[in-house]
């Protein structure tokens, strides 16, 4: 099982970044999707979710209006589209994979993170 996130990097307030999340190793369409965040010092939080349809979506209030989650289930990716970018929003970005059935459990996989940092 991999998770490999990128997309990463510097950028200015106000500016615009794509984060990828490629899976590999599961069935991709099977899970739900999401985008969490940690800054220095402080605890890993959601940031958005994606239904493994894509029909439904979360976000926390941090972010909406200006990041857009979605996922191409024929590619086994999830996508981060983050818009109007604030120094707030610099942080370690991870994506993780949740799948939840009587049979088999609860099956949860974490990437290795990719750092935003919004800086002028």
């Amino acid at each position: 099982v991999q998770l490999v996130e990128s997309g990463g990097g510097l950028v200015q307030p106000g500016g615009s970044l794509r984060l990828s999340c490629a899976a590999s190793g599961f069935t991709f369409s099977s899970y739900f999707m999401s985008w969490y965040r940690q800054a220095p010092g402080k605890e890993r939080d959601v940031v958005a979710s994606i239904s493994n349809t894509g029909g439904s979506t979360y976000y926390a209030d941090s972010v909406k209006g200006r990041f857009a989650i979605s996922r191409d289930n024929n590619k086994s990716t999830v996508y981060l589209q983050m818009n109007s970018l604030k120094s707030e929003d610099t942080a370690a970005y991870y994506c993780k994979a949740v799948s939840a059935t009587i049979t088999k459990g609860v099956s949860a996989y974490w990437g290795q993170g990719t750092q935003v940092t919004v800086s002028s």
